[in-house]
């Protein structure tokens, strides 16, 4: 999208069209500022890559105080820089002085709607699809993009519960500040718990007690990790399988190679955890 479809700069021939009525199709954020001004300069970069994130979601309307003086007045800009929240023709939010972006953020997130609804929403739907490998891109890239919100971390967690990839959502979690540990985030440390203690399958414990028995045996290492892929737990199972690799590269003439590769690829290519399993292996066979 072109630049002029969401950061416009404002005099009095278009005040009117862009201040005032263009803020009943969006909300237009106005930016007060001037050349001699240090803090302004500090803010405007990132009013302005935010305005490129949202892609049109808000207008971002930039005013030269001392060149539109008139205009500065009749809104009430007392200092520099001011920032102002437009919607439908009313002034609703803004503040005065510089802001970090985190602060710019949390005021946009009360009147635009985040850049990352629609791939959450798309994510969901593959996700209720069965696409999970597709679902999980999404999410981590909606993830990403928002900064890591607890929102959207909680939403990522989620899904990678549903994925049966426990200890990763549960490190997701981790990182949560205890303020914004709320009743969704408790809902879902109870259902990394739930789904751990149904994880324990009998085939699991019997083939880690054989395991014990006799660490030497790759053929129920195999067994084991094809199990544990079942249930989702991918990192035990690419860890299994990696010790047969390094013991014997070519073990059931290329079964174990077989396996980890299948395994890959049902975690989905970019996914990190995939990511990182391909350069081990790579590591070990070049």
């Amino acid at each position: 999208m072109n630049a002029a479809n969401y950061i416009v700069d404002i005099d009095e021939s278009n005040a009117q069209t862009l201040l005032i009525e263009e803020s009943q199709k969006r909300p237009v954020i106005v930016d007060f500022w001037a050349d001699w001004c240090a803090p302004c300069k500090q803010l405007m970069p990132i009013l302005e890559k935010l305005a490129a994130e949202y892609q049109g979601a808000f207008l971002l309307a930039k005013v030269n105080a001392d060149e539109q003086q008139m205009l500065a007045q009749q809104l009430g800009v007392r200092s520099l820089p001011t920032v102002m929240v437009i919607k439908d023709g009313q002034p609703v939010d803004g503040f005065s002085g510089a802001q970090p972006e985190s602060a710019v953020r949390d005021m946009l997130d009360k009147h635009v709607p985040s850049p990352q609804a629609d791939s959450l929403a798309e994510a969901e739907q593959l996700l209720a699809e069965g696409d999970i490998p597709g679902a999980l891109a999404l999410f981590r890239g909606a993830w990403e993009d928002s900064g890591q919100k607890p929102e959207f971390t909680m939403a990522y967690a989620g899904a990678l519960i549903t994925a049966n990839r426990l200890d990763e959502a549960e490190a997701l979690l981790s990182d949560i500040k205890m303020v914004d540990q709320d009743a969704r985030y408790q809902q879902l440390m109870a259902q990394i718990e739930l789904q751990r203690q149904a994880a324990r399958s009998p085939e699991i414990e019997a083939l880690e007690a054989d395991l014990a028995s006799d660490e030497q045996n790759h053929e129920i290492r195999i067994k084991l990790a094809v199990q544990l892929s079942s249930h989702g737990r991918y990192r035990e199972a690419l860890e299994h399988l990696l010790v047969v690799l390094r013991a014997d590269r070519d073990w059931g003439n290329g079964e174990a190679k077989r396996v980890y590769l299948d395994m890959i690829a049902t975690i989905g290519k970019g996914d990190p955890l995939a990511a990182e399993y391909q350069r081990k292996l790579f590591s070990l066979l070049y």
